[in-house]
């Protein structure tokens, strides 16, 4: 190598170095300058709140510009190793100024009510069928007095009339809860002919009657239900104008959950009144929509003296279709039982009497998770056991499902009877006192009354309408 290209390798190397030492030394600087304040802002911050770990007090050092503020401020005691207030001992907050303020008396509590016990208080379970009786009853009158739906128009010789309007007969059968509070609301006060005073707007067509009807089918519902919406959009100026979200359909029949697939927006938007209320489907938006219950007709008075808490002798009773995983495991535990009864498919003995002779009557979820069992127990006086996981009972927003029922989860179907045999009989004649209350919610009628199932879906859907009126 001679000395030029030597010369030449100094002079790259030397500038390789110095550009090195650039672009290291600038990094490492601003890296030293960030620390630096990261560590002054935390110095700074733990010198404007002090806390010490072993006291029972909290020292607050505030900036200059707030120090006059004559605050009085509750603080939680922050200790370092969670140590448990003495009985002795007062919680106290320290001002700049060094004055020492106790801290208020906790607030005296009503609701729930409270056990005392030898050192510490455990909130009892509200034990009244309602959530809050005073103010679903004041609701319940302003309800009445003020709601109004406005009802898409259809007259008798629609080629649809009997999918659109109510039906001229008694309705019957499983799914008979849409029929009846169709032919209750134009039966109802709640009926405006003028849409500018309406809180909602009712798409009244049937799913159970779109379901038997020849030219529609279960193949066809999701194409009518589409057109439907169509023709009232482009007819009316009231779906456009909110999308749909002051609307709302009734329906029963577990078809349902699907016949909105072709009009996506009336499963978004509009409030679904359902039978097949299950939260764990994606269909379903608890809160928007409504459960609405599975009821099977019956005629007469329930049933009141019979079957009283102390002339049940069973423990518990089931019967039903194999069609779930939940009765399937069911049946398979707890069929060799005699004090759990279980039966699959139809009984050859009456299927009443065993209503009145349990104390507990199971609802297990089928292929849908609601069924008519639960307004069968109601009407029998028994206890219903819920065993249907993600079911958004119809008026949990109203109703106190623990105060008149055992909600089981699936998962405990091999401990059910340890569960039920737990629950002392004081606690199961309360719970069956509560039965005895709420059914009258559980009763379609075929002229409504007061709290009966019709209002109790009424009052659903006031609690979900727009509190801004459309003006147009």
């Amino acid at each position: 190598m001679n000395r030029r290209e030597s010369s030449t390798n100094m002079i790259v190397s030397s500038q390789w170095n110095r550009r090195f030492k650039s672009s290291f030394i600038k990094p490492t600087i601003l890296a030293f300058i960030t620390s630096t304040l990261i560590v002054f802002y935390i110095f700074s911050t733990l010198r404007l709140l002090n806390i010490h770990p072993h006291q029972t007090q909290l020292e607050i050092k505030t900036p200059l510009d707030i120090s006059s503020s004559n605050l009085r401020i509750v603080v939680q005691e922050i200790q370092k190793y969670n140590k448990p207030i003495k009985d002795d001992e007062t919680l106290t907050l320290l001002l700049p100024n060094s004055t020492v303020l106790p801290l208020p008396e906790p607030f005296p509590i009503s609701k729930p009510e409270l056990q005392v016990g030898s050192r510490d208080q455990k909130f009892v379970k509200n034990k009244d069928v309602f959530h809050d009786k005073d103010l679903f009853q004041e609701e319940y009158k302003e309800m009445n007095r003020t709601l109004k739906i406005y009802v898409y128009p259809h007259k008798k010789n629609d080629p649809f009339a009997n999918v659109l309007l109510p039906v001229d007969y008694e309705p019957a059968g499983n799914y008979a809860s849409e029929s009846y509070f169709k032919k209750a609301l134009y039966k109802s006060h709640f009926i405006t002919n003028d849409p500018k005073e309406a809180d909602l707007f009712y798409l009244p067509f049937s799913i159970a009657s779109l379901r038997n009807d020849k030219r529609v089918g279960v193949g066809g519902i999701q194409d009518f239900v589409k057109n439907y919406v169509f023709e009232i959009s482009e007819k009316y100026p009231y779906w456009n104008r909110s999308g749909g979200a002051d609307h709302f359909y009734v329906a029963c029949h577990s078809i349902g959950r699907t016949a909105m697939e072709k009009a996506i927006h009336v499963k978004l938007n509009a409030i679904q009144v359902v039978c097949s209320s299950s939260y764990f489907l994606s269909g379903y938006v608890a809160h928007k929509d409504a459960s609405i219950p599975q009821i099977w007709p019956r005629k007469g008075v329930h049933v009141h003296s019979k079957n009283g808490p102390s002339k049940r002798q069973k423990l518990a009773f089931f019967a039903g279709a194999m069609n779930s995983r939940v009765r399937e495991n069911l049946v398979q535990v707890w069929r060799n039982d005699s004090e759990i009864i279980v039966h699959r498919g139809r009984m050859k003995t009456s299927y009443s009497e065993a209503l009145q002779g349990s104390k507990y009557c199971i609802h297990a979820k089928g292929f849908e998770i609601n069924t008519a069992r639960i307004g069968d127990a109601l009407y029998y006086g028994c206890v219903p056991v819920i065993l249907a996981d993600h079911y958004d009972l119809p008026y949990t927003d109203i109703l106190n499902w623990e105060s008149f029922s055992v909600i089981v989860s699936s998962l405990d179907i091999p401990i059910l009877k340890k569960i039920l045999e737990e629950i002392e009989y004081d606690r199961y004649a309360e719970l069956q006192k509560n039965v005895m209350q709420v059914q009258k919610h559980f009763q379609w009628n075929s002229f409504p009354k007061d709290f009966d199932a019709f209002h109790m879906v009424m009052y659903e859907l006031w609690t979900r309408r727009s509190h801004l009126r459309q003006i147009y």
